[in-house]
């Protein structure tokens, strides 16, 4: 379990295919304190283990199904990515409960400068908007956001400096892929009122031309 408060920017140093999917190797150093082989680390919002720890770098295993439904499987050399280990229970939850289980890819839609703070609009799929509510929280590429409006195919969110300088989104341009994790507890809510038959069961996802370009698999 993680908090969407990233620990640092580490970025890919290599990518290697193989049977399973692929092996990334990533450069970090604040989290690389006390991580160990069989430890679970957020990269850009998805739950990985590392399998190989060095001193300033670790690799993890990505199997072909995350590739396909999250931003992983276009990571190249060089990219910058968010990484942030697991929460300790006897520490403070900065944003709120993430699980590393990335509901859909979405696309930033617009950014723009308020003062000093970056305004960014975010396409999602309707299997996260679902779940987005104005002040709710929702994690974009592993970072903790709170929702400040919602509309019919996307919501906006507002950046401050500080999270600008820290973690990719101050990157991120119109058009770019992210990863989007809905808020845990809509979910739960959500799954304890329809075994109730207090809401109606979440729709399956239509598999078209669309929902297989979007995961790579055409």
């Amino acid at each position: 379990m993680f908090t969407g408060i990233v620990e640092e920017m580490g970025a890919v140093k290599s990518v290697e295919k193989t049977a399973a999917g692929v092996r990334l190797t990533l450069l970090a150093s604040t989290i690389m304190d006390d991580l160990a082989i069989g430890a679970s680390v957020s990269v850009n919002g998805v739950c990985l283990t590392a399998v190989a720890v060095g001193p300033h770098e670790f690799a993890v295993d990505v199997s072909t199904e995350t590739l396909a439904v999250t931003t992983l499987g276009a990571a190249a050399p060089g990219a910058p990515v968010n990484l942030e280990r697991p929460m300790r229970l006897n520490g403070r939850l900065g944003g709120h409960l993430v699980a590393g289980h990335v509901d859909g890819v979405g696309a930033i839609r617009s950014r723009r400068q308020e003062g000093n703070t970056l305004v960014l609009s975010i396409e999602a799929p309707k299997e996260v908007l679902r779940y987005c509510v104005v002040k709710g929280s929702i994690t974009v590429d592993g970072i903790s956001l709170t929702i400040n409006d919602v509309g019919e195919r996307s919501f906006g969110v507002a950046i401050i400096p500080h999270t600008s300088t820290v973690t990719t989104l101050g990157l991120k341009q119109p058009g770019d892929a992210v990863n989007l994790e809905a808020d845990l507890v809509g979910n739960y809510v959500e799954r304890l009122l329809s075994e109730r038959g207090q809401a109606a069961p979440k729709a399956p996802p239509v598999i078209d031309a669309d929902y297989l370009k979007k995961r790579g698999l055409i």
